[in-house]
């Protein structure tokens, strides 16, 4: 009898462990190539500190943690993000945030309201496949992905705030963005999410959307991907 109430919280634990990551109803639907224990934390972290219900987005998204990617991007289904990013603990939220937020834009907002976030958050043309060349700022996916990042996460802890990344994310205040979304998308909100960091400590040599030497660079794949989801 012992025996039989040991092998039982065991096989517990086993079936919980060999669950996909990203079970929970709010914090999305995601499995993990690579990384630390350490740094796939860090993902949890982030889209569980965010009051947006990334759960929303059906499609199961795979997070690669590479050093050979050397910056975050993200593609239809597959988000890319730099361990040495994630090594720096609460810096990295932002980010993923944003990379998630390029999945909520690839497979809940319709095509036929890019022109409206478009024209609502400033953006020049919507995304890269339209108008290669231009400044990040300049795409209004990349200021759609930023804007929600921080619109669901106002903390001074998050580096995708506009005293950060400046236009990507000041093109709505984040009432008129929450408000927007809602009017396009329903109740995009969620029951719960974590406390939030009180700071930010810069880190100069890791590539990301929050330093801009090397923004410029990011979202390489979106003119690809965009065509990706549209032959889909």
């Amino acid at each position: 009898m012992h025996g039989f109430h040991l092998l039982v919280p065991l096989s517990l634990l086993l079936v919980a462990w060999a669950m996909p990551t990203g079970a929970l109803a709010d914090g999305g639907n995601y499995v993990f190539q690579g990384g630390t224990p350490f740094e796939q934390q860090q993902v949890r972290d982030a889209l569980d500190a965010s009051s947006f219900n990334w759960s929303l987005v059906g499609e199961q998204i795979t997070i690669d943690i590479d050093p050979s990617v050397g910056q975050d991007e993200s593609i239809p289904g597959e988000i890319f993000l730099d361990p040495a990013l994630l090594d720096s603990g609460a810096l990295s939220w932002g980010v993923v945030q944003t990379e998630y937020a390029n999945q909520v834009d690839f497979f809940l907002l319709p095509e036929q309201d890019h022109a409206l976030f478009n024209s609502a958050l400033g953006g020049t043309v919507w995304c890269y496949g339209d108008e290669p060349g231009l400044q990040l700022s300049q795409y209004g996916c990349e200021r759609f992905a930023a804007t929600l990042a921080w619109a669901y996460w106002q903390s001074p802890g998050n580096c995708i705030q506009p005293a950060q990344v400046g236009a990507d994310a000041a093109g709505m205040t984040p009432a008129e963005f929450r408000a927007l979304l809602a009017s396009q998308l329903g109740d995009v909100t969620s029951p719960t999410s974590t406390a939030m960091p009180a700071a930010i400590t810069p880190v100069a040599s890791v590539t990301h959307r929050c330093n801009p030497v090397s923004r410029p660079a990011v979202g390489r794949t979106f003119a690809s991907a965009r065509q990706t989801v549209a032959a889909g």
